[in-house]
């Protein structure tokens, strides 16, 4: 028995569009825990993010934070 398609019809809305979110990439604050000074370049964004020396803490694009994190001198706050 094949289906007539009344369920799909269903879950559009009724101007007979369909949404799609955009994903929203925040910024996630880190904390350098090195002895010096650290510059990393995001490898999505191409951002040049800086930290000036321990403890100090930069914004980061939430797209460039999966690889900033596996950084052992970098910590996530």
């Amino acid at each position: 028995m094949s289906c007539c398609g009344k369920s799909r019809a269903e879950a559009k809305p009724s101007n007979g569009m369909l949404t799609v979110s955009r994903p929203v990439y925040g910024s996630v604050l880190f904390e350098y825990t090195g002895r010096t000074a650290l510059t990393v370049i995001g490898p999505v964004t191409r951002t040049t993010y800086r930290f000036d020396g321990p403890g100090s803490r930069t914004a980061v694009d939430g797209r460039d934070s999966i690889s900033l994190a596996t950084l052992r001198t970098l910590r996530r706050v």
